[in-house]
């Protein structure tokens, strides 16, 4: 039934969504990649979708920007429809100066700043999904894409106000950063349902380079068309 923050009748979610923070990416999954997409919602401009890709029943709904927001729609698509995968498809910040620009990360764990998890109980360790995370390093050996796996930091904070917390956080390892991975996988574990997040590297922060938008674009994509391929792996 419909939510406070989605408009959607009962059913017109599939089980495994699509979770990119733009609702303008939202759109682009669905009117260049999947089939027979038809819009389900749209409050606040927050624009819904499901078709198929592959033969594979998909939905794509944007997540908005940070964790507050992540978590809102992530809790209603699963307790009101039913959702019990989720596969995040973004862009990130690099930490680590052997990284490029476009290259893939895989979430494997998420390290993060927010008081979320811990207020709504989710384990200390945020982790992905194993079967999603096995899916996505299937297909990306099979599709010949490298796929970098390893710890992300998710932050409430765009706007640091210096770099102590990437100067910490790269020397322990952590591959880059960006702002809802742990509201992902905190609430994915506390409702039992299964999460992946994959991003492109679009911003370099030793270096200080930065995609393109044309660039941009084009990694992206790529991106979107590896989770796709996972998500239709992780359910055949």
């Amino acid at each position: 039934m419909p939510t406070p923050h989605i408009s959607a009748v009962e059913g017109a979610f599939a089980p495994t969504v699509l979770m990119p923070g733009d609702p303008k990416r939202a759109a682009r999954i669905a009117n260049n990649f999947l089939d027979d997409a038809t819009l389900v919602t749209d409050v606040r401009s927050m624009t819904g979708f499901t078709g198929t890709w592959k033969g594979t029943p998909i939905s794509v709904m944007p997540s908005g920007m940070g964790v507050p927001s992540a978590a809102i729609y992530a809790t209603e698509l699963i307790r009101e429809y039913g959702v019990t995968r989720f596969i995040r498809v973004g862009t990130a910040g690099v930490y680590q100066p052997d990284i490029a620009l476009r290259e893939i990360v895989a979430a494997e764990t998420a390290v993060t700043n927010s008081n979320l998890p811990a207020m709504i109980g989710a384990p200390e360790a945020l982790a992905a999904s194993a079967i999603l995370l096995a899916a996505a390093r299937a297909t990306a050996e099979t599709s010949g894409v490298a796929l970098r796996t390893g710890p992300v930091f998710t932050s409430d904070v765009f706007y640091e106000p210096d770099t102590s917390a990437q100067d910490m956080h790269a020397a322990n390892g952590v591959l880059c950063v960006e702002m809802e991975t742990a509201a992902l996988y905190a609430i994915a574990a506390v409702e039992g349902v299964d999460a992946l997040t994959l991003m492109t590297m679009t911003d370099h922060l030793v270096t200080g380079e930065h995609l393109s938008s044309d660039d941009r674009q084009q990694g992206v994509d790529e991106m979107i068309e590896l989770a796709l391929d996972t998500a239709a792996r992780a359910v055949s």
